[in-house]
C-alpha cells in the first residue's frame, strides 16, 4: 500500500472577507452504470442515437408495463461499492421520488431513499507527493435517470427526447468532508478513475455520463471540528447546492464564487437562503434555479412494482473475486517493482490502459528508462497528435524493441528518438528499420582511436584547455561524433577521450 500522511486542511481565507471562513463541501455524484441496457427496461443505452430510438413501454410509461431489474446493473453497483471499500447491503428496496418534469414521463424517479444497495466507504484524495485526504462515502445507491428536454430547435416549442430515460446511475454520496475547490475537483478525479478502472461506468463527463451536484456551505474557523464532534450539521451553516456541473476546472469555479457569494452574505447581515443553484461558466457565476427540497418534499414511498432488493454473501464474494487491482494499489506497485517516482507512477496509473502499455514496455527491462520512454516520447507525442494510448501508431512490443536495441549499445539515445519517429510513420520491427536506415553504432574502437588521434594531433591548443578544465574534453567527443555520423558510442569516445588526454 501507499505510504500516505492524511493531512487535516488550514481554514480556507477568502480574499475580500472581513475574516477567516472555512469551506465545507458535500458532493453527490451522478455515474451512468456501465451497461448495454436500462435499469428495469431491455432498452439500448446506446449513445448517439435518434432521438427517442431507444424507448421501451416501460421507459415512456405506458399503462399496465412494469419494471423489472437489471441483474447487471445491482452487479455494477456492488462491484463500485467494493471498489470503495463499503459496506454491501444484501438486502435493499426500491423508492418512488416523485416529481413532475416533462422529460420524466412517470411522474416519478425509481429511486433507493431508505435502503440502499451500498453503505459506507472512502475514497483517498492524494494532495500532493505522499499526502492524501479521506473523504467518506456516505452511501450508493440505484436510480433511474430522466430524459433530455431540448429548447434550442423552435422558438416556439420545446422537444423531449426519452433516450436516456430509465438508464441506470450510482448516485455516489459523500460526506461533508471535503474543504475546498482543488480538493473537490481532486475527488471527482480520483472517483471517475476509480469507476473507469472498476469498469462499472465510463467516466465521459463531456456527455454528462458522470456529473457532480455540489453542496457548499461556510463556517467559521472551529465550527467543522463541532461537527465531526457532535454530527450536528447546523455547525456548518447553510448550504446551497450547484446542480449539474460536468467539468473538473468548472467545479472549482463554481465552489470559489460561490463561497465568497455567501461570506458576502453573512458578513452584510444577511442569512443564506438554502437553494438549488447553476453555474454559468460564462458568466463566472451561480444563479438561483429553484428552492431546496426536502426529502419529505419529494412524498418518498415503497415502490409498490418492485420486492426489495435480496442478494446472497457468496454472490458478493464471487464480485470481490474477479475485482481488479485499483489505481492506489498498482501505484505502489509500480513504486516499489520498478523504482518509480510518485510523479510518473501517478502518471502512468491515471488510466488503466496506460498502466497496461507501461508494464508491456517494462517487462524485463529497466523499469526508469521505460518509464521516461513511456511518459516523455509515447504520452507527448500521443498529447500533441490529439491521440490516446489505444489509438498509438506504436505498440509496446516496438518502443521495447527500441530499448533493447540502446541496451545493446548497437543504437545511440539520439538514434533511437530518430528510430521512434520512423515507427510512428513507417511501422515495422525496430530492428529492421535501424538496419535498414543505418542506424547502427560503430562499435570499431580502432576507428574511432584513429579519428580521435589525428584531432588531438591537430588541436593542440584545445588539448592543453582540457587538460586545465576537463569539461572542455567534451569538445573532443563532439568532434568524434560528428565525424562518424553520430554513430559512434558517447560512452566510449568519452572514455577513450579521458585515456587519450590523461583525465
Amino acid at each position: 500500500m501507499l505510504d500516505l500522511t492524511y493531512a487535516t486542511p488550514a481554514p480556507k481565507v477568502i480574499a475580500g472577507a472581513k475574516s477567516d471562513w472555512e469551506l465545507v463541501i458535500g458532493m453527490e455524484i451522478h455515474a451512468q452504470v456501465a451497461s448495454n441496457s436500462k435499469l428495469f427496461s431491455g432498452a439500448s443505452t446506446q449513445v448517439g442515437a435518434e432521438p427517442n430510438a431507444n424507448v421501451s413501454f416501460v421507459d415512456c410509461a405506458m399503462p399496465g408495463m412494469l419494471p423489472v431489474i437489471n441483474e447487471f446493473c445491482v452487479e455494477q453497483a456492488v462491484r463500485t461499492g467494493l471498489g470503495l471499500k463499503a459496506a454491501i447491503h444484501l438486502r435493499s428496496a426500491f423508492d418512488r421520488k416523485n416529481y413532475f418534469y416533462p422529460d420524466l414521463p412517470q411522474g416519478y424517479q425509481i429511486s433507493q431513499l431508505y435502503h440502499p444497495i451500498v453503505g459506507e466507504g472512502e475514497v483517498l484524495v492524494e494532495m500532493g507527493p505522499g499526502v492524501a485526504r479521506k473523504v467518506r462515502i456516505e452511501r450508493i445507491h440505484l436510480e433511474q435517470d430522466a430524459g433530455k428536454s431540448i429548447h434550442d430547435m423552435d422558438p416556439a416549442m420545446s422537444f423531449v427526447d426519452f433516450n436516456r430515460t430509465g438508464v441506470a446511475l450510482m448516485e455516489i454520496v459523500s460526506r461533508p468532508d471535503i474543504r475546498g475547490p482543488e480538493e473537490a475537483a481532486a475527488y471527482v478525479a480520483k472517483l471517475r478513475q476509480i469507476l473507469r478502472y472498476l469498469g462499472t461506468c465510463d467516466g465521459n463527463m463531456q456527455n454528462g455520463n458522470l456529473r457532480a451536484d455540489v453542496n457548499v456551505s461556510v463556517c467559521r474557523p472551529g465550527q467543522y471540528e463541532k461537527y465531526q464532534a457532535s454530527g450536528d450539521f447546523s455547525h456548518l451553516g447553510t448550504r446551497c447546492e450547484i446542480k449539474n456541473m460536468n467539468s473538473l476546472r468548472f467545479i472549482q469555479q463554481a465552489i470559489d464564487y460561490e463561497a465568497r457569494r455567501q461570506i458576502a452574505i453573512v458578513e452584510d447581515g444577511g442569512t443564506v437562503t438554502q437553494e438549488t443553484r447553476l453555474y454559468d461558466p460564462d458568466k463566472g457565476e451561480t444563479r438561483s434555479m429553484r428552492s431546496k427540497e426536502e426529502a419529505h418534499d419529494y412524498r418518498y414511498f415503497p415502490d409498490p412494482d418492485l420486492l426489495p432488493l435480496e442478494i446472497e454473501q457468496a454472490w458478493v464474494d464471487g464480485i470481490a473475486a474477479t475485482m481488479p487491482e485499483l489505481p492506489d494499489a498498482k501505484k505502489a506497485r509500480f513504486m516499489a517493482d520498478y523504482g518509480l517516482t510518485d510523479y510518473d507512477a501517478n502518471v502512468l496509473t491515471a488510466e488503466l490502459d496506460s498502466g497496461a502499455f507501461f508494464e508491456a514496455v517494462a517487462k524485463g527491462r529497466d523499469g526508469k528508462i521505460a518509464a521516461n520512454w513511456v511518459i516523455n516520447e509515447l504520452f507527448g507525442r500521443l498529447n500533441r497528435e490529439g491521440q490516446s494510448v489505444a489509438t498509438s501508431p506504436v505498440s509496446a512490443a516496438q518502443l521495447g524493441g527500441v530499448l533493447d536495441l540502446i541496451a545493446k549499445g548497437e543504437i545511440s539515445g539520439k538514434m533511437a528518438k530518430d528510430l521512434f519517429e520512423i515507427l510512428w510513420t513507417e511501422g515495422g520491427d525496430p530492428a529492421e528499420q535501424a538496419a535498414r536506415h543505418g542506424m547502427k553504432q560503430v562499435t570499431d574502437m580502432g576507428a574511432i582511436e584513429a579519428a580521435l588521434d589525428a584531432l588531438i594531433a591537430a588541436n593542440p591548443d584545445q588539448v592543453a584547455k582540457a587538460k586545465v578544465n576537463a569539461k572542455l574534453a567534451g569538445w573532443f567527443t563532439g568532434q568524434v561524433l560528428k565525424a562518424t555520423g553520430g554513430k559512434a558510442n558517447p560512452a566510449a569516445v568519452n572514455a577513450l577521450v579521458a585515456q587519450k588526454l590523461g583525465l
